[in-house]
């Protein structure tokens, strides 16, 4: 090892490590440790170089200054203080650790007993003090430039009303790809191949599972098995190792540009609300080893971590360099990176205090008054597992939220659940006892009928059962509720008609989602049947389970999908950031939005409540309080029909007007004709989209 490097004062921001033509400045948080060291490695990574005691300190930023590093120099951190875990602190200085803020890594740990800050006994007891070092097992953190020639990159912007969000992951979706290449990596997913197929889909948005660096599990790794989703972040600024070609972050940037080129924005699902670490005994990577009391919000037992993710751990963005670091990494992937928004997972932990959670909490009101982050599209998953962690639709604006209500709405009405009109009503209509509050539009609610975590909607239709056996947890994770039904047969079958009820009560859900008020999220392969065999925690799967398998899809599915999609794009009724409410508008004394019986005749409150309702209809037209210049003079219909076949008598047009027939599930491929009679019949499980149009 080699001590020959200079050392000069250097600044304490930015904080990371920053080249600067010349040299690169260190620059790393820590409150509670009494000294810094700044470790540098060989290129291969196997032989520590240098130990550099960062000279200055001010606050609790510690930094230095060596000149003469270039980019692609590799470097981790040493942190000196009390190992205390009965005080909450956790310094070892045989552990190395990622810089939080850097922007590369080299790789993924390798599960070992010296990762661990404590002896591994037989009583496993942390408060015990392990003195091998981690380095060999340490992935190392990259000295990077992040400079990036964009050209004339233009983000789209689209509007949150025109958005339509494909939730997708890098290597599922790329992996069984015919032409997609290089399969399983960022630059992948943006090649011509995918790029065309989702843009003719009719695609405005890509929402990217956990891209960030996170880690496999070690009781995955020991059961042979991977983090496939991805929710174990241990580096906020740093893209996945695996998802990288070359292992160049420009990758991800040229990925980027390719979307937006396309006309199509790049959102990210981040996991700021715990780390990979776990809990007090789990590994030594960064945070826990940099100062444990400040990254962590700690039980009253400071030995012991709050546990609101079901991770182990909690990231404390109480702490104002906590939520400073938080705040710095969402600004570097949009400024940067030139990402178009975010999902927050668990995104309840986010806004959490000593008293519960605050809608007021520092992170929101950091995010609000950020001059870079409003200028982005924001989505919180409104739930964590903690007290009082599920808060769907006490979120601040601008923020959207995943609307859990809406999927299960859909599904109990499709299922035909006793009682559940009243509830696909609300769902259609941007579930506005959620979401009509505090100035909030109807897009704050994000509408999807199948997430990553669930169901593929291939699977609502075809299994009673999860069947999560390859988990290793003897079918014991994931939901047990689905609100599915086999329609006569668990899982693959030959039956004719199981496959027709099933195709068309995907096309059922598929219509009821796109219809809907608020903001649609496609789940990727649900537009092509993609199944996960009935396992609805595929967390730990990576593998043609998972991996869409574009060789076998249903291109009818696809078909009616783009034309669903391109059907609400056309439609501005549908796409409204106003809630209807049924009121009278003053252009035309109509009311914005209309329930009908079957029989032409105004629902009643009798008509709701009663439990064999299978039939919606409504009638929808430009919001009551529109600005003149939204108003639109065309009403749409919109039949919703989970029981048998009946015939309905339309609502009367105006003169010179005719209903026409877009829409119709039961005859997907059929083209739009205009109606001439007054009754219409309606087949059995099926949506029928009408709109009023001038005669001829």
């Amino acid at each position: 090892m080699t001590r020959d490097l200079s050392i000069r004062a250097g600044r304490p921001a930015p904080i990371g490590a920053t080249f600067d033509g010349d040299g690169v400045n260190f620059a790393i948080f820590s409150e509670h440790a009494s000294r810094m060291t700044l470790c540098l490695f060989s290129p291969d990574g196997k032989t520590e170089t240098a130990r550099i005691d960062l000279p200055e300190r001010d606050g609790d930023v510690w930094f230095g200054y060596v000149p003469g590093l270039r980019p692609g120099q590799l470097y981790g951190y040493r942190a000196n203080g009390p190992y205390r875990p009965d005080q909450g602190h956790r310094f070892n200085p045989n552990k190395l650790l990622i810089d939080p803020y850097a922007k590369r890594l080299t790789g993924h740990p390798v599960w070992s007993e010296e990762l661990m800050g404590y002896e591994i006994g037989r009583n496993r007891d942390d408060l015990s003090f392990d003195s091998r070092d981690s380095a060999p097992f340490m992935p190392k953190c990259i000295v990077t430039d992040p400079a990036f020639s964009w050209g004339e990159d233009m983000p789209p912007a689209t509007p949150m009303a025109e958005t339509i969000i494909y939730e997708a992951h890098v290597k599922g979706m790329t992996q069984l790809h015919p032409t997609a290449t290089p399969r399983g990596t960022f630059l992948g997913l943006a090649s011509e191949p995918m790029l065309d197929y989702l843009t003719k889909l009719g695609i405005t948005a890509i929402e990217l599972l956990p891209a960030q660096a996170f880690l496999d599990d070690q009781f995955l790794v020991e059961r042979e098995l991977t983090n496939y989703w991805g929710y174990q972040s241990i580096g906020f600024f740093a893209p996945e190792p695996r998802y990288l070609h070359e292992g160049q972050i420009a990758e991800f940037q040229t990925m980027v540009a390719r979307f937006h080129a396309a006309g199509i924005e790049v959102l990210m699902d981040v996991v700021y609300n715990h780390t990979g670490e776990g809990n007090e005994l789990g590994p030594t990577l960064c945070f826990r080893g940099l100062d444990n009391r400040s990254y962590y919000r700690l039980a009253a037992n400071p030995r012991h971590y709050i546990n609101d993710t079901g991770t182990g751990n909690t990231l404390n963005l109480d702490h104002p360099m906590v939520l400073r670091m938080v705040m710095d990494s969402l600004r570097y992937w949009v400024e940067v990176m030139h990402v178009d928004g975010f999902r927050f997972d668990l995104c309840s932990t986010l806004g959490r205090t000593d008293a519960g959670f605050d809608r007021g909490a520092s992170f929101f009101d950091a995010v609000r008054q950020d001059p870079v982050l409003t200028q982005v599209k924001l989505i919180a998953e409104p739930w964590d597992i903690g007290p009082g962690g599920y808060q769907l639709g006490a979120f601040p604006p601008p923020f959207a939220e995943w609307n859990d209500r809406f999927r299960d709405g859909v599904r109990q009405f499709w299922r035909g659940d006793p009682g559940r009109a009243p509830d696909l009503a609300d769902r259609l209509t941007g579930s506005a006892l959620q979401f009509d509050h505090s100035g909030r539009p109807a897009t704050s609610s994000v509408n999807f009928v199948s997430a990553h975590d669930g169901f593929t909607l291939a699977d609502v239709v075809a299994y009673n059962s999860k069947h999560n056996e390859a988990n290793g947890e003897d079918n014991r994770d994931g939901h047990s509720e689905n609100y599915s039904f086999n329609m006569g047969a668990e899982g693959d079958t030959d039956d004719a008609g199981i496959l027709s009820a099933r195709a068309r009560r995907r096309r059922n859900m598929m219509a009821t989602l796109l219809l809907a008020q608020g903001t649609p999220m496609i789940l990727a392969g649900d537009e092509i049947g993609h199944s996960q065999k009935g396992n609805n925690n595929a967390y730990c799967q990576d593998n043609e389970l998972t991996w869409i398998d574009w060789a076998n899809g249903d291109d009818k599915m696809l078909a009616f999908t783009s034309r669903m999609i391109a059907f609400r794009k056309a439609r501005s009724v549908l796409r409204q950031k106003l809630f209807l409410h049924a009121r009278e508008r003053a252009i035309d004394g109509k009311e914005d939005l209309f329930w009908w019986r079957a029989d032409g005749t105004a629902m009643t409150s009798g008509d709701w409540e009663n439990p064999e309702l299978r039939l919606v209809c409504a009638e929808l037209r430009t919001a009551s309080d529109a600005p003149a210049y939204a108003v639109r003079d065309y009403a749409i219909f919109a039949v919703f029909n989970a029981g048998p076949a009946v015939e309905i008598v339309l609502p009367e047009a105006p003169a010179k007007h005719r209903w026409r027939l877009h829409v119709d599930t039961d005859r997907p491929d059929a083209k739009p004709r205009q109606i001439r009679s007054k009754t219409l019949a309606i087949a059995e499980q099926s949506v029928v989209v009408m709109i009023l149009e001038k005669a001829g």
